[in-house]
C-alpha cells in the first residue's frame, strides 16, 4: 500500500458524495452514483437477491482517488458472461464455487471502466484489494473466486498482469460514420449489400403498414404511465422466457428522474396507444440498448424498436456507437460489426484454476476463428470504405 493511501469497504453509496463518485466515473451512466444508487436502494441490488455490495474504494485522506463496484454474490444470473458450467464442476467434486467476488454493474453487458482511478498506480491498488479479500480465509465467508465482467481492454490487461487470467467474448456493435455521420438512415443503407438493404426496407414497411409509429422520450418527457406501460413490457417478455425480471418499477421511475439526459425511451405506438417500447441510456457517444418489450406480435416490430429507431437517434444526435446488447448473431444482418469484449478471472483452487485456465485458452483460439468468419460475411458493401 502507498504510504498516505487507505483501502475501504462499503455496501453503500451512501456516504460518498455524488460529485465525488462521478468524478472518477465520468460520464459514463452505468457508473454514475444514482444509477448504482438507485440499483441498491429500490431492492433490485442486495443481500436479499444476491448482490451484496462490497465496494473497494481508494482514499487519500479525505479525498476519494479510487473505486471498485465490488458484489459478493451466492449465484451467476444476471451476469452475461456465463460460468455455470464451473460452478457445476465445483459442486460435483464436493466444492462450493459460490459465494464469489464479482465486479460488475449487474444486469448490464456493458463494457466500461471497473477500476474507476487516474492513474495506473492506483488501478493496481484496487485490484491488489480485490485479489486480498478473494484469498482471504479469515474472513467469515470465504469466496471460491473474483471474476471482473465486461472491463476496457486496457483493464483486462492489468488485471492479467496481476495474475487474472482473461476469457474473451463477442459482441455486435453499430458505428456511425467516422466522418461527421450519416446524413440520415438512407445513407447508412446505402453502404449495405443489396440483400441486407432490401430486407431492412422490407422489414420496416412491414411495421409501417401496421399503423405503428414511434415516439423518443427523454426522461424528462416521460411520465408515471410511460414508466409503467414499459414496466408491463418488460415483465411481460421475461415471462415469454419463462424467467423473473431482475428490475421494478421503482428502478425505473427513480432513473427517469435522477439521470433524465441519459435516457432514451422508444415507444410503438398505434392509434396513439402504446404497443412496444425499448429502454436505451447513452451519453454524447454511445447509445446502449437495454430492455424491450411488446404487448402484441407485430411482424418486424423487435427490429425496428430496439434497432433501427435506436441507430435514426444515434444519426440524428451525432452518436458515434450503438451498443445492442449481449449476443446476438442476427445484428450482423441489420448493419452491426462483431467487436471483441474482456472479462478477467482469478480463482482459488490450483487445480481448477489451472483447467480453467487451459479452457480459456482454447476458447481463445475459438474466438478468433469466429470473429475471422464473422469479418468475412460483413453486412457492407464490399466496395465501401468504412
Amino acid at each position: 500500500m502507498i504510504p498516505g493511501f487507505e483501502v475501504k469497504v462499503i455496501n453503500s453509496l451512501d456516504g460518498i458524495s455524488v460529485k465525488a463518485w462521478n468524478m472518477l466515473a465520468g460520464d459514463d451512466p452505468f457508473l454514475q452514483h444514482e444509477f448504482f444508487s438507485a440499483m441498491h436502494d429500490t431492492g433490485c441490488v442486495s443481500g436479499k437477491t444476491g448482490w451484496l455490495p462490497q465496494f473497494i474504494t481508494l482514499w487519500e485522506g479525505s479525498t476519494l482517488r479510487g473505486a471498485l463496484p465490488l458484489y459478493l454474490k451466492n449465484h451467476s444470473y444476471g451476469e452475461y458472461v456465463f460460468d455455470w458450467a464451473w460452478a457445476d464442476a465445483y459442486r460435483r467434486c464436493g466444492y462450493a464455487y459460490y459465494p464469489k467476488l464479482l465486479s460488475a454493474v449487474p444486469f448490464s453487458p456493458i463494457t466500461g471502466q471497473r477500476l474507476l482511478a487516474g492513474t495506473a498506480e492506483h488501478r493496481a491498488l484496487l485490484v491488489s484489494a480485490a485479489l486480498r479479500m478473494a484469498k482471504d480465509k479469515n474472513v467469515e465467508t470465504s469466496v471460491s473466486s473474483f471474476h471482473c465482467l465486461f472491463p476496457r481492454e486496457d483493464e483486462a490487461l492489468e488485471m492479467e498482469m496481476a495474475g487474472m487470467t482473461l476469457r474473451h467474448g463477442i459482441q455486435f456493435h453499430w458505428k456511425n460514420r467516422e466522418a461527421g455521420g450519416y446524413e440520415d438512415f438512407e445513407a447508412f443503407l446505402a453502404e449495405l449489400s443489396h440483400g441486407k438493404r432490401k430486407k431492412i426496407r422490407q422489414e420496416r414497411r412491414k411495421v409501417h403498414a401496421e399503423g405503428i409509429r414511434f415516439q423518443w422520450l427523454s426522461g424528462y418527457d416521460a411520465s408515471h404511465d410511460h414508466w409503467r406501460f414499459f414496466v408491463n413490457c418488460y415483465n411481460k417478455t421475461y415471462r415469454d422466457h419463462h424467467s423473473m425480471p431482475y428490475l421494478n418499477l421503482e428502478f425505473f421511475l427513480r432513473l427517469g428522474k435522477s439521470m433524465p439526459e441519459n435516457l432514451l425511451l422508444i415507444l410503438a405506438l398505434r392509434d396513439d396507444q402504446p404497443v412496444a417500447a425499448a429502454l436505451n441510456l447513452h451519453n454524447s457517444r454511445t447509445l446502449y440498448g437495454r430492455y424491450w418489450g411488446t404487448m402484441e406480435f407485430v411482424p418486424g416490430l423487435h427490429f425496428e424498436t430496439c434497432y433501427y429507431q435506436a441507430i435514426e437517434f444515434c444519426i440524428a444526435h451525432r452518436i458515434a456507437l450503438f451498443e445492442g446488447g449481449a449476443q446476438g448473431e442476427h445484428k450482423l444482418a441489420r448493419g452491426f460489426l462483431p467487436v471483441r469484449v474482456w472479462s478477467a478471472h482469478w480463482l482459488a483452487h490450483p487445480e481448477f484454476a489451472a483447467a480453467i485456465g487451459n479452457y480459456l485458452k482454447h476458447e481463445a483460439q475459438d474466438i478468433n476463428h469466429y470473429l475471422d468468419e464473422l469479418n468475412e460475411s460483413s453486412p457492407f458493401r464490399k466496395d465501401k470504405e468504412r
